[in-house]
């Protein structure tokens, strides 16, 4: 699934490729993208309106639109947008279509068929239910190493679980959470609040360093505009990771092979001598 540094740049290469655009029409060809929204009301409330830009909130692509209209959008595990020609053949698992005033049409395709769309009033995005309850933006003052300390110290789950927590952290998934605890030099079994106040800030900076390099990486590479996003997600040889998918494979720091667990039936990968569990004890 998508993680912050991905929708991030998707959003980004939306905005640059969509935003003054006019939606004249469109077709919502699998209802389930849209479950409170028939196809009928899916067209009318977007017909005619402009996108003024396109943003991010957590993993949620945000459309801004000029009738005081957004569409939130979550890409899921295989959700993509396309920017195609008017005349060419809509992809297989195309499950919505925008067309623009001009000669070009952006196309949500979906192999997976997990994607998510709503279509909310501007004014109230904040109060969407899978937008409210997210954690602050990791680079926004509100995540401070004070506000992480305190959800560390509140939750008896283990590191993994609590960093993968959107409630807790905001942006993080397997891949990311695995790199900020290598980093840290964390133990992913490790509860939570045994984390100490020194090694919470630790967690802070880590947090922080592994989603902008990744951002940042992003940024670098080109956009193909019939695949946006496309070239940030792949395998960890793309991305060069520290720990993450790299079973076996000698740590980068110690040489020593790296381990992999199993954790709330997802991969962990960690390095056993660099990161070590440390006394239980609740953090001040």
């Amino acid at each position: 699934m998508p993680e912050l540094p991905e929708v991030e740049i998707v959003a980004r290469s939306l905005n640059t490729i969509v935003s003054g655009k006019k939606i004249v029409a469109s077709e919502l060809l699998r209802s389930r993208l849209v479950p409170d929204c028939s196809p009928t009301d899916f067209a009318d409330r977007l017909r005619n309106c402009t996108i003024n830009f396109v943003n991010r909130r957590g993993k949620h692509i945000l459309f801004d639109l000029d009738n005081g209209r957004t569409l939130v959008t979550h890409l899921r595990m295989s959700g993509r947008f396309m920017h195609l020609p008017i005349e060419s053949e809509n992809p297989k698992f195309a499950h919505a279509i925008f067309y623009f005033d001009g000669d070009t049409r952006l196309v949500f395709d979906d192999q997976r068929h997990f994607g998510l769309m709503k279509i909310v009033e501007t004014s109230k995005v904040s109060e969407t239910e899978s937008i409210r309850k997210l954690a602050p933006e990791p680079f926004s003052d509100e995540f401070s190493s004070d506000y992480l300390r305190t959800q560390l110290r509140s939750s008896k789950r283990s590191v993994k679980e609590f960093l993968i927590d959107q409630t807790r952290v905001c942006g993080l998934g397997n891949i990311y959470a695995a790199e900020v605890m290598f980093l840290a030099k964390v133990h992913p079994e490790q509860p939570a609040n045994t984390i100490s106040a020194a090694k919470s800030v630790i967690l802070h900076d880590k947090i922080r360093k592994v989603l902008n390099e990744a951002v940042s990486l992003g940024a670098t590479l080109e956009t193909n505009e019939t695949n946006i996003g496309g070239s940030i997600y792949g395998s960890g040889s793309d991305w060069a990771w520290r720990v993450y998918d790299r079973e076996g494979k000698e740590c980068v720091i110690c040489k020593l092979p790296i381990h992999r667990i199993r954790q709330g039936g997802r991969s962990t990968y960690f390095c056993k001598r660099c990161q070590k569990k440390t006394a239980v004890r609740q953090s001040k």
